[in-house]
């Protein structure tokens, strides 16, 4: 008894020790981090950032509706303290340096600082001031200041600038609020000289805006199609703009222009509601949204993680109110003013991030053994880590180890890598094997050839012929075969299975089931580059279910639609017309199949034009027995599908709603079965 309490003693100790520890894991940030894996879905992964410390008050005052804030290499962050109409510089620790533009600014809403420290402010200015774009040097000194364009270029437009970046050679890009053909470019020359507009968004036009313009023509208020305007901008050390569009109505929020204004980012994961845009040391791009999400891509546009979020005025750290700027250090610590707490949240990155950090950066300057190390860490931490597994296969690739590369590829759902991977390493097969390969087919064809010659002069294949003459002159095995008879000559095989007895019930189950099998092979256990499924996805009785049930339903719907209108066929005939019908399935399929385990991206052509091959095939076998089965014309074959095609969604839309019906009916007896056992528990 006393050992029994022993044991019972140490096992709960271990349980609350065990809690004890797990705790602050989980109570360790208020968020969840993701990042984007193969299939271009969200998913968790390790916290990529923890928030370490907060700044709520600079040289013992708080800041007031601050709007953005830009950290410097030498360490010291400025603040657009717009409310307080100034701006604030501290250290990074958040102890005071120096107020810049008392007395002088209005509205300043965004600001740039130059490696010199020379500072750029966008003021938007009042209902009675104008905008302009105000420069101080490093010691807060105005020196220079940049109004509304006089160009004839500019418009009409005000001027209300809200952010600004500056290039090398000084040229500004500004945002106007309410401007929507793009971003001001101005030169410091001659007082400030207007260059143009820049990135301007493209414009998108809804059917109901189009519907409208044309019922109520086009000078009717309210249908502007005016381009969205630009929200926020920043620049980075090889002087490319990135630009930020707060709008669920385009599909590049984010954009990385060139010199034509195109972008070059492609993000599968975009941030619709992106509000403030940093671009780190690595070409590492930060975006940060207005639901207090912060996004963090590599420079191609990638996902890398997905953490922050929401406050709700709960006041807990790592999560946002209002966001309304972002910036990195150079210790990758990310900076995150909240506006509408007047703070400033700094968040620190973890042992994971900064593996992935260190990986890119090696992988970015071509140094892909050396990339490998920091990408064994990661995977061993989080196996599923996309980036990682993709990253990891570029570099393997890289150094010529094709076979680890294709496995990597295949982790990271990379298709274009693992072709690439695959080329090499089935060019490596044939070199080694071509010979060897040739030798064997024309071993095959020299066997084939003497056995045909033997036969012929010495019939020593007629011992089989007789064995095999009784089962291949029964009628089952002429039905099993009959497929062949279907694909040459349609229209007198449709005859033969409605007047000569060659439909079946059994034959045409015995083949549904071979369908069945081909079709499960092929949809599994297909090439990578071909597969449809994700790997290690099985739903087997679903395929059966549908398979049986799509063939049954075509079946009953065709012979009822041609029963009302005149046909001859019986269930029985258009049934087996349909399975003989698929007959082209069972030869091109199975060659389809190991096509597809053996061509490239390059070389998926073959397979798509096998593919249009193969279903037109199917659908003149199908129209030609139903126009034969039925003994119709070509213009009342042509009524019946259309009407049969009608019926059978007639026929899914009830059976959809039948099942909505159906699931709704069982919540509510579940619900008041659950409510009546919660109150005879409760008596």
């Amino acid at each position: 008894m006393r050992k029994i309490s022993k044991i019972l003693i140490l096992c709960i100790t271990f349980c609350v020790v065990g809690l004890t520890v797990a705790e602050p894991a989980l109570a360790d940030v208020p968020y969840r981090t993701y990042t984007q894996n193969g299939y271009g879905e969200l998913v968790e992964t390790q916290t990529a950032y923890t928030p370490s410390t907060t700044i709520l008050k600079i040289g013992g005052e708080r800041l007031r509706a601050p709007e953005d804030l830009k950290i410097t290499d030498d360490g010291l962050i400025y603040i657009a303290d717009t409310g307080n109409k100034r701006i604030i510089v501290s250290n990074l620790d958040g102890e005071l340096q120096q107020i810049i533009g008392e007395g002088i600014l209005h509205t300043p809403r965004g600001l740039f600082v130059k490696a010199d420290g020379t500072l750029y402010v966008a003021d938007a200015g009042t209902d009675d001031i104008a905008g302009s774009i105000v420069v101080f040097n490093k010691d807060g000194k105005e020196i220079n200041r940049y109004g509304k364009p006089d160009s004839p270029l500019y418009g009409s437009r005000s001027f209300k600038p809200t952010k600004i970046s500056v290039s090398d050679g000084g040229t500004m890009y500004i945002t106007s609020d309410g401007n929507t053909n793009g971003i001001i470019q101005i030169t410091p020359t001659e007082g400030g000289q207007f260059l143009g507009y820049f990135g301007t968004n493209a414009s998108v036009v809804s059917f109901s805006q189009i519907f409208n313009r044309f019922v109520y023509g086009d000078n009717t208020a309210g249908l502007s199609i005016a381009p969205t305007s630009i929200s926020n901008l920043t620049i980075d050390s090889k002087g490319l703009i990135y630009t930020l569009t707060t709008s669920y109505d385009t599909d590049q929020p984010v954009k990385k222009l060139n010199i034509a204004g195109l972008s070059m980012l492609k993000t599968d994961v975009p941030a619709y509601d992106a509000i403030s845009v940093a671009v780190g040391q690595y070409e590492n791009i930060y975006v940060a949204t207005t639901t207090g999400r912060v996004f963090e891509y590599n420079k191609e546009g990638s996902l890398l993680f997905v953490f922050g979020g929401r406050d709700y005025n709960e006041y807990r750290v790592g999560l946002f109110n209002t966001i309304s700027a972002i910036d990195v250090d150079n210790s990758d610590r990310v900076f995150i003013l909240d506006q509408a707490n007047s703070e400033i949240q700094v968040f620190q990155q973890t042992e994971f991030t900064s593996l992935v950090h260190e990986s890119l950066v090696l992988y970015q300057k071509g140094l892909y053994t050396q990339s490998k190390e920091p990408l064994k860490q990661i995977i061993m931490m989080n196996s599923l880590f996309d980036y990682a597994n993709l990253a990891m296969g570029q570099a393997t690739y890289q150094e010529g180890n094709y076979d680890e590369a294709l496995s990597y590829y295949r982790l990271a759902k990379e298709k274009d890598g693992y072709s690439d991977a695959f080329w090499e390493v089935r060019n490596v097969w044939l070199r080694d094997n071509i010979v060897t390969a040739i030798l064997i087919i024309l071993a095959i064809i020299v066997l084939f050839k003497g056995i045909s010659f033997c036969d012929r002069k010495w019939k020593i294949l007629s011992p089989v012929r007789n064995a095999t003459q009784n089962v291949r002159d029964t009628m089952f095995y002429k039905r099993l075969v009959f497929g062949k008879t279907f694909m040459r000559h349609p229209i007198d095989a449709s005859y033969e299975v409605k007047r000569q007895g060659m439909q079946s019930y059994l034959v045409a189950s015995i083949l549904v089931v071979i369908f069945i099998i081909i079709n499960i092979i092929s949809k599994y256990f297909s090439g990578f580059l071909v597969k449809s499924v994700r790997d290690g996805y099985y739903d087997i009785l679903s395929d059966i279910i549908s398979v049986v049930g799509v063939l049954i339903i075509v079946s009953v719907v065709t012979y009822l639609i041609c029963a009302i209108n005149d046909g001859e066929g019986t269930l029985k005939n258009i049934l087996c017309s349909y399975v003989y019908a698929i007959s082209p399935y069972f030869i091109l399929q199975p060659i389809l199949f190991i096509a597809g385990n053996v061509v490239t991206k390059n070389e998926m052509f073959i397979i798509e034009f096998g593919n249009i091959i193969m279903f037109v095939w199917i659908a003149l076998l199908i129209f030609t027995s139903i126009k034969e089965v039925n003994n119709y014309s070509m213009k009342e074959t042509i009524k019946v599908i259309a009407l049969t095609i009608f019926a059978i969604f007639v026929f899914a839309v009830m059976a959809f709603v039948m099942y909505v019906l159906i699931a709704q009916a069982w919540d509510f007896i579940t619900s008041i079965y659950g409510e009546v056992v919660y109150r005879i528990a409760g008596a």
